[in-house]
């Protein structure tokens, strides 16, 4: 009997276990649905969307070796999905849809309306395990809540991974040819203009690019991991943000990884290794979030009571911000770089954060907006869980006093100015000193076209420390019923 693979955000033939489902069940049919609509609703960032059609035309070939045909549907919201999806099943005789879970709202809600609509056709619904680790739900605390502090989750994540290791699906063997044939993946969908050559260049796409960034961050970076991640002019980080927040791999491939380089240990040996295991465990984390506090997929603030932060009505200074105009040159060269390459450096993404809500004062939800605006790598779980980290909103967030100096954050990790003056070359002149804070210079740097700083970071500190202090108690606003 036929069935029919879904893909979704799993672009991948290898270590995929619906697909393997599917494939052992009986000759598979492929489709992937175009949601341009649903993706501008949800803030997708345009050369986010370039790389999901690049990588999905990589896939096809991948499937064509499997002589899978990979059919490409059109359904602009997602509310389309349940019609669109049910017709082809009665246009190909389809027996059972096979799809891996995602985790959010409206992912949830448009599966389960797949589902119901499919049950009336008489087709099975069938939806496996793939994207994380552990089972939202599997990991708790002992009262039977979903945890709220990472290191506590982290804990109880060891202490699983040391009974056993998630388990790599294996790729499945091709089936005989069927008579469908594949559709050609666009290049391009309507809303959401290419990138540059460059950009696309930075980030290339299919399975066997992923791999291959991984085996060489294994073999060359990952046991400098804990020190190198934090040099934004160095390449420290793995790269692999983008491909995993597409599913082009796997985090049970990447766990793996880590594992061969440590000699098969989690929370000993190399600091490197266990600081990037610890990384992939931030993800998890993030997503049992989206599980266990819905809240956050609905712009909520996690902790609840800062929903009444008196944030400020700066339209002048968020366009600075995000321009990389703010005279702050760490913020800037920052910003620079996300707005030419779609990614930005992790420890980058930190300062950036909380100079937005801190010292600018300016509500959260526009930075993570704008992240997901520009974002390759864009993810709903990270990157509000990163925002609301930052902006001390969120769950396990950093104290409200702890407020990043931008300068002290640039002279620290970028000692040298090289980031700096990788992304803002009307610096280049300057000392390995002032390119931190031109400003200091007084009058020596104003004839400079780079801008004065917007905000004098000592007196906005005080603002936000003041606006965080004033803050009504849970217990006085009647919240504790929500934690």
């Amino acid at each position: 009997m036929n069935q029919l693979m879904w893909f979704r955000t799993d672009l991948r033939v290898s270590d995929n276990s619906a697909l393997a489902a599917a494939m052992n069940a009986g000759p598979t049919v492929a489709v992937f649905l175009l949601s341009p609509a649903q993706w501008a609703r949800h803030d997708d960032a345009p050369c986010k969307v370039d790389f999901w059609l690049r990588n999905l035309a990589e896939l096809s070939a991948a499937l064509a070796e499997l002589n899978v045909p990979l059919l490409v549907r059109n359904a602009d919201l997602w509310d389309q999905a349940p019609q669109v999806i049910a017709q082809l099943c009665e246009q190909l005789s389809v027996e059972a849809v096979h799809v891996n879970e995602e985790y959010g709202i409206n992912e949830t809600q448009r599966d389960n309306a797949v589902a119901a609509e499919l049950d009336n056709h008489g087709v099975h619904w069938s939806s496996h395990f793939d994207q994380l680790l552990f089972q939202p739900g599997s990991i708790l605390t002992q009262a039977g809540q979903y945890f709220q502090v990472f290191s506590q989750f982290r804990k109880v994540c060891y202490q699983h991974l040391q009974r056993a290791v998630p388990a790599i699906v294996d790729t499945p063997k091709a089936q005989a040819e069927l008579s469908v044939k594949a559709d050609k993946v666009p290049q391009s969908v309507y809303g959401f203009a290419s990138p540059s050559a460059t950009l696309q260049a930075l980030w290339p796409a299919g399975e066997a690019v992923a791999q291959q960034r991984m085996q060489h961050f294994g073999d060359e970076h990952i046991r400098d991991y804990q020190t190198a991640r934090d040099l934004p002019a160095v390449p420290g980080t793995s790269q692999l943000s983008s491909y995993l927040a597409a599913g082009v791999i796997s985090v049970r491939q990447c766990l793996q990884q880590a594992l061969l380089h440590n000699y098969g240990e989690f929370s000993d040996g190399n600091n490197g290794v266990v600081t990037w295991i610890n990384e992939l465990l931030w993800r998890e984390f993030y997503k049992h979030i989206l599980v266990g506090y819905p809240r956050v997929c609905r712009h909520r603030a996690f902790r609840l009571q800062t929903e009444y932060l008196p944030w400020r009505k700066a339209p002048q200074d968020l366009v600075a911000w995000q321009e990389g105009r703010t005279g702050i040159p760490i913020i800037d060269a920052a910003i620079r770089q996300l707005l030419e390459t779609g990614w930005m450096h992790n420890r980058l993404r930190m300062i950036v954060a909380m100079f937005l809500t801190k010292n600018l004062l300016i509500d959260w939800r526009e930075g993570e907006r704008f992240f997901m605006r520009h974002l390759i790598d864009g993810d709903l779980a990270a990157n509000n869980g990163g925002w609301q980290w930052s902006a001390s909103t969120g769950t396990d967030a950093v104290p409200y006093f702890r407020i990043f100096n931008p300068v002290s954050q640039s002279q620290r990790f970028d000692p040298e100015g090289r980031f700096l003056r990788r992304w803002l070359p009307e610096l280049i002149g300057l000392n390995n000193k002032d390119i931190h804070n031109p400003d200091a210079m007084g009058g020596l740097f104003r004839l400079s076209d780079y801008p004065r700083p917007i905000v004098d970071l000592s007196k906005s500190r005080e603002r936000a420390l003041s606006a965080f202090k004033n803050l009504p108690t849970r217990s006085e606003l009647n919240l504790e019923a929500a934690y």
